[in-house]
């Protein structure tokens, strides 16, 4: 499910100076480097937490009881969601969910990812969308 990672605007200026070349602002460079810096955490009810430190699962899993906490980049059609082991840090760059507990047992749909794939791409440029019309176990709003 790596694809739901938000796109970035790449915004491209032409130098003043005689060399003339495109590239990204200092403002857009810090903005990616740091998002890179940390690892994105998509709460059941769809708020938005940047990590900045490294932080093992387990410190996740114990704030939140009643979730299962997974990566994104191994979601997969068919297959249970796969949890994140308790002693491995979250990755910089890497999005991660916390879906309800209940989740763990049950294969993903394709609904199911593609509801997931929206919720993220929604809380990454802070938009709100009505998912109401997909059929998805997931509680989205």
């Amino acid at each position: 499910m790596g694809v739901c990672a938000s796109s970035q605007n790449i915004n491209t200026r032409r130098s003043s100076g005689g060399g003339g070349g495109g590239g990204r602002s200092a403002t857009m460079m810090d903005d990616a480097s740091s998002s890179s810096r940390c690892s994105k955490l998509i709460h059941v009810d769809g708020r938005v937490q940047e990590l900045k430190q490294p932080i093992q699962a387990k410190h996740i899993i114990s704030n939140n009881p009643n979730c299962i906490l997974c990566s994104s980049d191994s979601m997969s059609v068919g297959v249970c969601v796969p949890l994140v082991p308790e002693e491995e840090f979250l990755q910089p760059g890497q999005i991660y969910f916390l879906l309800p507990r209940f989740q763990a047992k049950q294969p993903l749909s394709l609904p199911d990812l593609c509801a997931l794939a929206i919720k993220a791409s929604s809380a990454l440029s802070n938009r709100t969308v009505d998912l109401s019309s997909i059929n998805s176990k997931f509680n989205l709003r």
